[in-house]
């Protein structure tokens, strides 16, 4: 028994000094597990533009003699807004008709002559039988007659030709009054009165017209960030006017095609906002914000206090880090379970609980601390 006892004695004292030298005094700052709410975010910029317009162009050449809008100016749907000179189409038209109705005529004049050239083959097929008129008569009386159906049916196909010629310069001689093609507000203005457009080769733009009632941001995010950015995830935006004011957006889509600026691949993601206040203006420089994920009343830690990331103790409450704990005016190492991590605050699930104290490291030892194992996964 005596010696059961002594052995037992000196198995509690090994392990007292086996903590003793595990554990490290007190020489860095401590701070305190705190519940709070975490939220991860992407942040990005972006730029304002209107969901639905359409730049307003002209399909003839000519001088733009007349613009009826102003930048600024509502319009409706149908609404004349701009003219082009019309003289010079209104004259083709003209024309067009001169020639319609001479083709007309003339066809008209061939129909008579049709009618003669059969009444003189009926008549020379009735005497040829009395042997009045030779075979020969009869022959140059049915040519006669072959020759001015044919010029009638060149007659008939010109006239056609004349038409689809006229309905062609009478669209043109539409085209010079330009109708607004959707509700909205005048947003830009590229050609002026007197200007002389050139439609030959691309349909020049005058104006835009826009439905500034619902926005698009147009952010651009990081290609490590664009995983996870999906549709209908909500976003939150300030611009460079009203830093206090957040609005909120919802991800339409992401756009497959990068930009690459500077060496750096970024991708567009557009997201929707109502803008009926008339707050969001075109071009509008914004601050994005992705709401990636959430935790709310959870015990938190500051970022700087995880030390190595010990994988084999990862677990379905998350991955597993190495803390320095205060522990009775001892620093001892221990493994935690983290969830939500920031760039500031991580979460704890396990091994920590709301009034513990853990270290924080040194600056000046931050990079002995990296070496010591991979580190810890920080959400932007």
């Amino acid at each position: 028994m005596v010696a059961l006892l002594a052995a037992a004695i000196l198995a509690t004292a090994a392990y007292s000094v086996h903590a003793w030298r595990a554990a490290k005094p007190i020489d860095l700052p401590l701070v305190r597990v705190e519940q709070a709410d975490l939220e991860e975010l992407i942040t990005a910029q972006g730029k304002l533009e209107p969901k639905e317009y359409v730049d307003v162009g002209a399909q003839v050449s000519g001088q733009l003699s007349r613009l009826h809008v102003e930048i600024g100016d509502k319009v409706t749907r149908g609404q004349l807004i701009a003219e082009i000179d019309p003289r010079i189409y209104a004259s083709r038209v003209a024309a067009d008709q001169a020639r319609l109705s001479s083709l007309t005529a003339q066809l008209a004049e061939q129909n008579a002559q049709i009618v003669y050239a059969r009444q003189v083959r009926d008549r020379n097929r009735q005497l040829i039988a009395a042997r009045a008129v030779s075979r020969e008569a009869l022959e140059e009386s049915e040519s006669a007659l072959r020759v001015a159906e044919a010029r009638a049916a060149s007659l008939k196909a010109q006239i056609d030709e004349a038409r689809s010629t006229l309905s062609g310069d009478e669209t043109n001689l539409g085209y010079t009054k330009i109708y607004a093609p959707m509700d909205g507000t005048v947003a830009s203005q590229t050609a002026r009165e007197g200007q002389t457009l050139n439609a030959n080769q691309t349909a020049p733009v005058i104006l835009q017209i826009a439905d500034l009632g619902t926005m698009t941001v147009r952010a651009q995010v990081a290609e490590a960030d664009v995983p996870r950015v999906r549709s209908g995830m909500a976003v939150s935006f300030t611009t460079l006017g009203s830093l206090e004011r957040r609005w909120q957006a919802v991800v339409r889509q992401l756009l497959p095609s990068p930009e690459v600026i500077n060496d750096v691949v970024l991708y567009n993601v557009l997201a929707d906002v109502d803008n009926r206040d008339g707050q969001l203006m075109n071009g509008m420089s914004t601050q994005m914000f992705f709401h990636v994920a959430r935790a709310e009343n959870v015990p938190v830690i500051p970022a700087a206090a995880l030390g190595r990331r010990r994988p084999e103790q990862d677990s379905a409450q998350g991955e597993a880090y190495e803390v320095q704990r205060h522990v009775d005016g001892h620093l001892v190492p221990t493994v935690v379970q983290v969830g939500l991590i920031t760039r500031t605050q991580v979460e704890i699930r396990a091994g920590l609980k709301p009034g513990d104290e853990v270290a924080l490291p040194k600056p000046s030892i931050a990079p002995a601390a990296k070496a010591a194992g991979p580190a810890p996964r920080i959400g932007r």
